[in-house]
C-alpha cells in the first residue's frame, strides 16, 4: 500500500511538472509561483497529518520559507518592493515562532 501511495504521488508530481513547464505557455515567474503553491499543498498536508509535533513544527517553518519565496516572486512580478519588506518581517516572525514552538515542545516555559 505504501508503494502504491508513493507511485501515485510521483505520478501527480510528474504530471504537474509536465503541465506547468511544457503545456502551459506562461511567463517563468508565474510558473515558479505555481511550483511554490504546489509545494505548499504538500507542506500543509504535513502540518495537518504530521505524525509528531516536531514534524508539524518543521512543516510550519518550511511553509514560512515558501511564503517568503512567494513574496519575493510576487515582488518581481509586480515590480513593487514592499513585498520584500513583508517577506523580511515574515522571516523574523517565523524565526521567533520556531524558537517558541521548540521551547513549548520541550516543555519549558517561554520566559526561560
Amino acid at each position: 500500500m505504501k508503494i502504491l501511495r508513493w507511485l501515485i504521488g510521483v505520478a501527480v508530481i510528474l504530471g504537474f511538472i509536465y503541465l506547468n513547464f511544457f503545456v502551459f505557455e506562461l511567463v517563468l515567474i508565474v510558473k515558479l509561483i505555481n511550483v511554490i503553491l504546489f509545494c505548499s499543498l504538500f507542506v500543509l498536508f504535513r502540518v495537518i497529518v504530521g505524525p509528531s509535533p516536531a514534524d508539524r513544527i518543521v512543516a510550519v517553518d518550511i511553509l514560512g520559507v515558501l511564503i517568503i519565496g512567494l513574496l519575493a516572486l510576487t515582488s518581481l512580478w509586480n515590480d513593487q518592493s514592499f513585498f520584500l519588506d513583508i517577506g523580511l518581517i515574515w522571516a523574523l516572525m517565523s524565526f521567533i515562532a520556531s524558537l517558541a514552538f521548540s521551547k513549548i515542545l520541550e516543555g519549558r516555559p517561554l520566559d526561560d
